[in-house]
């Protein structure tokens, strides 16, 4: 399961249905409604907010706005936005690490889009996200 915290405009095809897919899993899991991936690492952020299904709707919707305005169609009906949901924290080692781990994908899955000397500087976060400084989370499982 990966949920990215880069924009989703960086991720191509591939990477957009599966964050989707992989929302929508940890949207139930944090509903109880599936036994698997309980303690998956990528959930961490969400289980810490005050209202974790809304803040999962919230990342949800961003990812399905992406795909409205690449001409997809995403079931809007799977997500509830009744609820507001509080802006999360990613800091600025997480980012440059999955942009890197975005990078090593798209060199093999969408060549055009890969971009291994980009800057990561100025790199966008999810629109739910707010950069703070800092190296990789401590969820993230990192390959050694």
């Amino acid at each position: 399961m990966r949920l990215w915290s880069l924009h989703p405009a960086y991720l191509d095809t591939k990477g957009l249905t599966a964050v989707w897919r992989e929302g929508l899993l940890a949207k139930a899991v944090l509903q109880g409604k599936t036994r698997g991936y309980q303690n998956h690492p990528q959930l961490a952020r969400f289980k810490a907010q005050a209202e974790p299904i809304a803040a999962i709707n919230a990342y949800l919707a961003e990812i399905y706005q992406e795909a409205a305005r690449r001409g997809y169609h995403f079931d809007a009906g799977k997500l509830d936005l009744t609820v507001p949901a509080a802006k999360m924290t990613v800091t600025e080692g997480q980012l440059r690490y999955e942009w890197q781990h975005l990078q090593q994908k798209l060199l093999t899955r969408d060549p055009q889009r890969h971009q291994p000397n980009a800057p990561t500087n100025g790199l966008q976060p999810h629109p739910l996200l707010t950069v703070i400084p800092g190296e990789v989370e401590t969820w993230e499982r990192r390959k050694t």
